[in-house]
């Protein structure tokens, strides 16, 4: 029985430091895609008082005023990118293509950011718009 833990005693604590490596090895494989999962969502900014600007593809929207005319938009995007992005790249937009007449009614707010950069959120989400009386 003696002889069994003594025998090719190197070749087994050899083994065991090998095995110990390639634990490790996997575990940490295992345990990066959470951490790089987190960091690939990458950073979040939050731009505030973004101008809202109503659009049509036919109408002068120059008359219609809107309740909110600012949003808060926030966006998330690789720090490389979060870097270089500016306020003035993300755009707020209410179509306002086929508007009633005399009423005031809530749309939402349609938000453009470049490439590589994810909207997170909006608020408010949706705006009131107050259409001008015709003559």
């Amino acid at each position: 029985m003696r002889d069994w833990f003594t025998k090719d005693f190197g070749w087994k604590i050899f083994s065991v430091i090998l095995a110990l490596i390639i634990w490790l090895t996997v575990h940490k494989i295992y345990e990066e895609p959470g951490t790089s999962a987190a960091s690939a969502a990458g950073d979040t900014v939050t731009y505030g008082d973004l101008r809202v600007l109503p659009v049509s593809t036919g109408a002068d929207v120059s008359d219609y005023r809107l309740t909110q005319p600012t949003v808060s938009v926030t966006v998330s995007g690789s720090p490389d990118a979060i870097a270089v992005l500016q306020a003035n790249q993300i755009r707020a937009t209410v179509d306002l293509s086929d508007i009633e007449t005399n009423l005031e009614l809530e749309r939402r707010v349609e938000v453009s950011v470049p490439p590589r950069v994810t909207l997170i959120s909006v608020e408010p989400s949706k705006v009131g718009v107050i259409v001008p009386p015709k003559h």
